[in-house]
């Protein structure tokens, strides 16, 4: 009862984990494409508030094309991104806000400095020099945009930075929301080429001091989620990357010992099972790192490591359904088990190599991952050549026994026959 329950049920647990997986990655960042044809060359996904900043930095003229994008709001609320470079939160803040005025339908972008937590956004020079602003609301995303080109001060290119959004009444912004997201719509934000990390890493504490230098904070949110990354890499490596292929080696070539029978089948079944739930942990550390980026996605990483967790799922699952030894059906089973396997085998390998791409480790640990894929290589060659060796020898023994009973059996016949 319990066995049926369970295959019953599997198609179910399956969707689910399907639908988990590909809910916890949001849209990449880097990816997105503006319809006005505009791209930059960096982006970064803010921890809150569905907000992404893109930037391209002009060192010669220590420019910044800038577009902050705000997703998941109404026509009528207005989006605001703002850079403070003598401290953080709203006193001080320089911002660019934008939103639809409802009452002439004009979309409206402009600047506004703040100077009390009473503002009401209104409009004014910054500190610093602003030009090309612009804005648009996008009805197919639910999102608003804000151009502009920053003229950054003092050659410095690390700020503290803050986002926000809010109602608007009858053309004037309204406070916005005290929530735990909106409380926490700051960080710290460095224009330069490469520092678009798509972190979540940043939260109300992140800040950088008066001579534009990151706190220790940041450093550690950023720490921590790359120690995350790692332990995702080591565990998905050691399962998938190199349990899986070894418990394959272990099927093909042991069996062929009669005296390992049945013991490679449960040393292959220990070896997959171990890997197929270390590999699961390494699939939950993914889904959580994608969870927490909002913004982040790679996309052939995440369909190959959706899929290797599918057909994982599958092969252990199918061990309920296997056929005994002498039934029709295991024949078939027998084959679908090893394409499925191999294909599992396959994905796994290059899944480890676009991890390792995506980690940008030194090339030490890729050329320790090749040694140990050609020694597998080598011995999965030799034990091949070794094991059908010994299968021909048994099959030339067998054929020569068998040859030998035929003439026993026929000297016999006729020694009856002659008496």
């Amino acid at each position: 009862m319990g066995r049926k329950f369970m295959i019953q049920e599997f198609p179910i647990l399956l969707m689910f984990m399907l639908v988990m997986s590909f809910g916890s990655y949001g849209e990449d960042c880097a990816s997105y494409s503006f319809w006005n044809n505009k791209n930059y060359k960096d982006c970064e996904s803010l921890h809150v508030l569905d907000s992404f900043l893109h930037w391209t930095y002009h060192p010669r003229n220590h420019t910044v094309d800038l577009a902050y994008r705000r997703v998941g709001v109404e026509a009528s609320d207005w989006v605001s991104w703002a850079v403070n470079f003598d401290g953080k939160g709203m006193i001080g803040a320089q911002c660019l806000v934008a939103f639809h005025d409802s009452s002439d339908g004009v979309f409206t972008a402009y600047t506004s400095p703040i100077s009390s937590y009473k503002t009401k956004l209104e409009a004014g020079d910054l500190s610093f020099q602003v030009s090309r602003i612009s804005g648009e609301y996008r009805r197919d995303h639910n999102e608003m945009i804000i151009y502009a080109t920053l003229h950054l001060p003092d050659g410095r290119t690390r700020f503290s930075h803050l986002w926000q959004s809010g109602e608007v009444s009858n053309g004037v912004p309204r406070p916005h929301s005290f929530s735990k997201d909106h409380l926490n719509s700051m960080g710290a934000i460095d224009f330069l080429p490469g520092q678009g990390t798509n972190s979540n890493a940043r939260n109300s504490k992140d800040d950088v001091d008066s001579t534009g230098q990151g706190t220790s904070s940041r450093d550690r949110g950023t720490n921590s989620r790359q120690r995350k990354k790692y332990i995702h890499g080591v565990l998905n490596v050691v399962s998938w990357g190199m349990m899986m292929p070894m418990g394959a080696i272990i099927a093909r070539h042991m069996k062929v010992f009669r005296a390992a029978n049945p013991a490679w089948f449960y040393l292959h079944s220990s070896c997959q099972s171990s890997a197929y739930i270390v590999g699961v942990a390494g699939w939950a550390t993914g889904l959580k790192l994608g969870s927490g980026s909002p913004g982040v996605t790679y996309n052939p990483h995440r369909i190959i490591g959706i899929t290797l967790f599918c057909l994982g799922t599958l092969q252990v699952f199918a061990l309920l359904l296997r056929p005994k030894p002498e039934h029709k059906l295991r024949f078939y089973w027998n084959i679908y088990h090893h394409i499925t396997g191999y294909t599992v085998i396959v994905l796994s390998i290059v899944n480890v190599f676009k991890g390792l791409n995506m980690l940008e480790v030194e090339m030490k640990w890729r050329m320790g991952y090749i040694g140990f894929l050609i020694f597998l290589g080598g011995f999965a060659i030799f034990m091949e050549a070794f094991t059908w060796h010994i299968v021909l020898k048994r099959r030339k023994e067998t054929s020569s026994s068998s040859a030998t009973s035929t003439k026993t059996v026929e000297d016999q016949e006729a020694t009856t026959a002659a008496a």
